[in-house]
């Protein structure tokens, strides 16, 4: 069954939280977070400034089960073709709603992923490394974690 070349209704509820989010984070950046590239580093290092405080680096090692793998997977894999046709503008909205809803779907870890953004490589890049590189081509990336906005 051919996949439909417009964006599900879900979707757009879910880029429209982003677009909300976005908006209330740029009105109230009183302490921005810091930057850093999107690099393949483990999530189990933290950074620390003082005792009990840490610079805002990875959360603490967050393990991901190979079905939850498996599941990110199986949703990015159909909406390839979808990204390809919308082009990456739309594209990367539509990557955005789908990892914010498996982090959803996998026990709410959501902080835990834009803290950790480039997890998302490492979950496809073990699991179904064609899909990852796909997915990097169709959105016109350098890596998924690029891509990512929430």
């Amino acid at each position: 069954m051919p996949q439909p070349r417009w964006i599900s209704r879900s979707t757009l509820v879910v880029a429209g939280v982003f677009a909300a989010a976005a908006l209330t984070a740029c009105g109230s950046d009183s302490n921005p977070a810091p930057t850093g590239s999107s690099s393949t580093t483990t999530g189990s290092a933290t950074a620390t400034t003082a005792p009990g405080k840490t610079t805002g680096a990875a959360p603490t090692s967050l393990e991901i089960s190979d079905a939850s793998a498996t599941q990110l997977c199986d949703m990015i894999r159909p909406e390839l073709s979808n990204w390809r046709v919308q082009g990456p503008t739309l594209g990367r909205i539509g990557l955005n709603a789908l990892v914010h809803e498996w982090a959803l779907r996998n026990g709410g870890i959501n902080g835990h992923v834009l803290a950790d953004k480039a997890i998302i490589d490492r979950i496809t890049i073990k699991s179904c490394a064609d899909v990852h590189q796909q997915a990097i081509e169709a959105l016109e990336l350098k890596d998924l974690a690029s891509g990512l906005a929430f």
